[in-house]
């Protein structure tokens, strides 16, 4: 049995967006089309998106799906009309008319999920984002070459959110990810190892975990942060430069006689 996200907006979803589901034993949570809602929904196996109406709005949303990285298979449901809207800049996995027949969508979820198990099973046991490296095999991570000193928790906590670059997680998602539901200490203790591995990443890269305000947390990718930093030092350059001269600086008035240069008289 597969879980399944469906986004979507409709008042009677389960049978109003894709009726087949009803005739399958799959598992079926509905959540609004919208952004924001991901946050606190559990992940899921497949996310169906509610294409059948207000395609610019739909396409933007699978655009920020895939951004985001929900690690799952993303399949587009629309009408027939909607087909001819639908491009490989959506982001999108698959797509399904909503008159599709139960044979067929369970040959598309099948499929979307084979993908997917052949995918993780092929990836390296090593993530790599810019300058950081997160070996899963040796529990090691490196900055530019530098070994990382951290505690069991915190290359936990930092691999997670590597392996979900932009995605915005709670600390009680991060809690239960990565402290697991036994875990009885508070949401707290999140932020204390999200300091500790800031401090160790050191000012330069420290901003590679991003703080979302009352949300949670985010890992940012590394070319992101190295774009913000050129941009500051940009504003700076261009700051110092419209700053007026002070008096001491001004340029010299030359006499047009010929006369020495005369500097302006100090008050």
């Amino acid at each position: 049995m597969t879980s399944l996200l469906l986004l979507t907006n409709a008042l009677q979803p389960s049978t109003e967006v894709l009726p087949a589901l009803g005739l399958l034993l799959h598992s079926v949570r509905v959540a609004p089309a919208e952004g924001p809602a991901l946050v606190d929904t559990p992940g899921a196996d497949v996310i169906l998106v509610d294409g059948r109406r207000d395609l610019p709005q739909v396409r933007s949303l699978c655009q920020l799906l895939r951004s985001t990285g929900p690690g799952c298979p993303l399949i587009l449901v629309v009408t027939e009309g909607g087909l001819a809207a639908v491009t490989a800049d959506w982001g999108i996995d698959d797509v399904l008319l909503d008159t599709a027949g139960p044979a067929e969508v369970e040959a598309r979820l099948r499929l979307a999920t084979g993908r997917q198990q052949i995918t993780s099973d092929d990836s390296p046991m090593e993530i790599r984002n810019g300058d950081l490296s997160i070996d899963e095999a040796t529990y090691s991570a490196k900055l530019k070459g530098r070994v990382l000193d951290l505690t069991f928790k915190e290359f936990e906590l930092i691999k997670y959110l590597a392996q979900h670059p932009g995605r915005v997680f709670t600390r009680a998602q991060l809690l239960q990810e990565v402290w697991g539901y036994d875990y009885f200490g508070g949401t707290r203790t999140v932020d204390v190892h999200v300091r500790r591995l800031r401090a160790k990443l050191g000012p330069e890269y420290e901003s590679l975990i991003g703080t979302v305000r009352n949300v949670g947390y985010r890992f940012v990718a590394p070319e992101k942060v190295e774009r913000a930093a050129a941009e500051e030092a940009k504003a700076a350059a261009a700051k110092a430069a419209a700053e007026p001269l002070t008096r001491s600086e001004q340029p010299a008035v030359t006499d047009v006689s010929g006369e020495a240069p005369v500097r302006p008289a100090k008050r």
